[in-house]
């Protein structure tokens, strides 16, 4: 039986949203949820995070940041004010109005979606919650998970969804290292079971960000059209990875081809290749979308082969740097090669399925001895084992048989790395007009 509590109708929770009065539960403090949390303190409400994992808990509640797109400042004043705080007792939700699962939804071996972090999560704030909350899915997944797995667990308490609590999905954007977007003022999508339901969510959101809150009709809406955004890209880097490759046997240079594409006012969008995606957005999500359309007797075949296309980049640059070595004479078995870069993007900390790892295993496969320079990574997990990274001196690039520019950090001294290294493989074009006139220096 659902215990009462008093906080009853929609009408009175929206009213505690908009004075600010709520307490607001984030559940998982990832790359995700602290920044949400964070966020949602900032705007005035009181907020517990809850983790599984102590030792993310205890950071939390000593101030301490561990996500890059989080100020540390920001933090340790609202854990100091008690505006914040984290545990990983689920008895809590009991004491919270409104509730975002922000938790990993991850692939298997089969590039199925693992629920389990989401199911989990659900069914331990099922056992504790108390009438008149609001719960909101942020975890990108495939259409249906919200009505399909969270709303009959919290059913099966008793509750009636859309009049004594109210469920909804928004999905999360969130773009590590964005000086221009953050949590803060990225627009949101916001779909509820009922229209109370989106509603109270939009009321939620409009309290604590400054971007705009786009209402939908249905979760499997707001869950769809996250997979689209990430498809889009996924599918559109494909196709800029395979001119990469095109242009490549044709002696072409695909980047002075993209800029000139790039020239057409309208109807052309510039998408770069590179060595890989990396990230949990852009190589997971559409998989989800390719799993969920066998239900409906559907093959996905423009998004395979874009997966197809990005997967098979790795290989291409190891391909590549056979190339280049085999030009000095010398084969990959027992060359030396220095990685510059193992995030998988610009100037992050984030090595989330990052492009590299696959890069590393097929290079130990050939032989190659390799390390890895990254500034921002002091060290990786590469098959269950740590790696320390090293510091690109002049004596490490001199002995280097090739350098394999792989993340194109800001803080990378180019001149430099041109000036010592006998053979420079530029994945990501940061070289750009530096290596025009340096026979040494290669684009992908």
């Amino acid at each position: 039986m659902v215990q009462i509590f008093n906080k009853s109708t929609s009408k009175t929770l929206i009213e505690k949203l908009e004075t600010k009065t709520a307490t607001i539960g984030v559940v998982g403090l990832g790359y995700v949820g602290l920044p949400l949390a964070v966020e949602k303190a900032k705007a005035g409400f009181n907020v517990i995070g809850f983790d599984v994992q102590p030792e993310k808990v205890k950071m939390v509640n000593n101030g301490e940041n561990y996500i890059g797109d989080v100020i540390s400042k920001d933090l340790k004043e609202l854990v100091k004010s008690g505006k914040l705080r984290a545990t990983s007792d689920y008895c809590f939700i009991k004491d919270v109005d409104a509730i975002a699962i922000c938790v990993p939804t991850p692939l298997d071996i089969y590039k199925q979606p693992n629920m389990k972090y989401v199911e989990s999560s659900t069914k331990a704030i099922a056992k504790n919650i108390t009438e008149g909350t609001l719960v909101v899915l942020e975890s990108t997944t495939y259409p249906g998970t919200t009505e399909e797995l969270i709303k009959p667990i919290l059913e099966e308490k008793g509750f009636v969804i859309g009049e004594n609590i109210f469920l909804a999905y928004s999905p999360e954007r969130v773009d590590p290292g964005n000086k221009n977007f953050n949590t803060k003022n990225t627009p949101k999508v916001v779909g509820g079971v009922t229209a109370n339901c989106t509603k109270v969510a939009a009321t939620m959101y409009r309290s604590v960000l400054e971007g705009d809150i786009h209402e939908v009709s249905s979760p499997a809406i707001a869950e769809m059209e996250k997979l689209l955004e990430n498809t889009f890209r996924n599918i559109n880097i494909g196709l800029a990875n395979e001119m990469a490759i095109l242009c490549n046997k044709m002696g072409i240079d695909v980047w002075e081809v993209i800029d000139a594409a790039s020239t057409k006012p309208y109807g052309f969008m510039p998408f770069y290749p590179g060595p890989g995606l990396g990230g949990h957005c852009i190589p997971i999500d559409p998989w989800y979308l390719t799993w969920k359309a066998r239900e409906y007797n559907y093959h996905t075949k423009l998004i395979e082969t874009a997966g197809e296309i990005n997967d098979s980049m790795p290989d291409f640059v190891v391909q590549r740097c056979m190339e280049i070595l085999n030009e000095q004479g010398k084969s990959l078995k027992e060359s030396k090669i220095l990685i510059l870069g193992v995030a998988y993007k610009k100037d992050i900390d984030d090595y989330r399925e990052s492009p590299v790892l696959p890069i590393l295993d097929k290079l130990t496969k050939f032989g190659a001895k390799w390390a890895v320079v990254d500034p921002f990574i002091s060290k990786f997990k590469l098959n269950d084992e740590f790696v320390e990274t090293v510091e690109a001196t002049d004596e490490k690039l001199k002995t280097s048989d090739l350098v394999l520019i792989a993340t194109n950090h800001s803080n990378f001294n180019y001149e430099r790395i041109i000036g010592n290294s006998k053979a420079v493989l530029d994945t990501r074009n940061v070289l750009n007009g530096k290596s025009k006139t340096r026979s040494h220096c290669y684009k992908l």
